[in-house]
């Protein structure tokens, strides 16, 4: 694996006795789902705090844009605290990135962890920072979903700075979703709704020589076809190094084309190689990676190596 480009921002590894605080940036969530994350962090020898704002709600959002902003801001400000984790995904990072200090990010990096909406987070943050960060599990923890496993992967990331490799699982529905080869390139991506939201705004990356990690949730094939349609026609597939297939969880309606059909014809001929059946996404047993770093996507023997997020 080649070493990283120097330009990234790698935030200090969290140890134990560090401060991290629990931020609400999309959709909201309450105390006793927040519980059992809580009781993780605290376990690993960390200190969780929730953040103010938290468990504020306003419809589908957990409170009103500059909240949620207060929160984050208030978050990259404090010295004392080292890692940021968010709650959940849903929706409304976006209504907040634009509000972020990133200036602060830029002086003090931490560790920002999250999945799904947050994708559009660490767009954000990798934009005005070049800050790497990890997609994995937020602190509204269901064990049911993320088991011990799941639990080892994130602490692994967050509290180790050892590569990160996770390989295909054939029980995953992606499994069948492979171009063989190998590549090399900078993990960018998360979840594809928010990958293509996020077309024709500052922070969509460029993705020339990078590794595309793509993963969604109860989005019907069609729905699967037209993001990775749009996201072909715009031209930001062109020059990919290769394709990392995650979870496409629910994604099923009444025709017979399946997403893996959908997802084997729209990255099938791209010319790199594609490896499906990650468990990294919103299904079971989801497993963590960072995003920012170096990545190698074996899609012959079957791995995605990652360089850490932290240093």
């Amino acid at each position: 694996m080649i070493a990283d480009d120097p330009s990234v921002l790698r935030p200090p590894v969290l140890r134990e006795g560090d401060t991290v605080l629990l931020v609400s940036p999309s959709g909201p969530t309450r105390p006793e789902r927040v519980a059992r994350g809580i009781e993780l962090l605290t376990g690993w020898g960390l200190c969780p705090q929730v953040a103010p704002n938290a468990y504020a709600r306003r419809g589908y959002l957990a409170g009103d844009d500059a909240l949620r902003a207060a929160d984050l801001n208030a978050a990259f400000a404090d010295p004392q605290v080292r890692g940021v984790i968010c709650t959940r995904g849903g929706y409304g990072a976006q209504r907040v990135v634009d509000l972020i200090d990133m200036a602060a990010v830029r002086r003090d990096p931490k560790v920002v962890a999250g999945f799904s909406d947050i994708t559009a987070l660490q767009f954000a943050l990798w934009r005005g920072a070049r800050l790497a960060g990890v997609h994995g599990p937020g602190a509204a923890w269901v064990d049911e979903r993320t088991p011990l496993r799941s639990a080892e992967s994130l602490h692994a990331a967050l509290m180790t700075t050892a590569p990160v490799t996770v390989a295909a699982v054939p029980t995953e529905e992606t499994y069948p979703v492979r171009v063989p080869g190998r590549a090399v390139g900078r993990l960018l991506g998360g979840n594809l709704c928010l990958i293509t939201a996020t077309l024709g705004t500052p922070d969509m990356p460029d993705l020339t020589g990078a590794v595309l990690l793509v993963e969604e949730v109860q989005e019907p094939p069609y729905k699967v076809d037209r993001m990775l349609t749009h996201l072909r026609r715009a031209g930001v597939l062109d020059g990919l190094a290769g394709v990392a297939v995650g979870q496409f969880t629910d994604c099923a309606d009444g025709w017979d084309t399946t997403v893996v059909d959908v997802l084997t014809d729209r990255l099938g001929d791209l010319g790199v190689p594609v490896l499906g059946g990650l468990p990294i996404g919103h299904g079971p047993g989801q497993l963590t990676v960072p995003v920012g770093t170096t990545a190698t996507l074996d899609a012959t023997a079957g791995t995605l190596t990652t360089t850490p997020a932290v240093r």
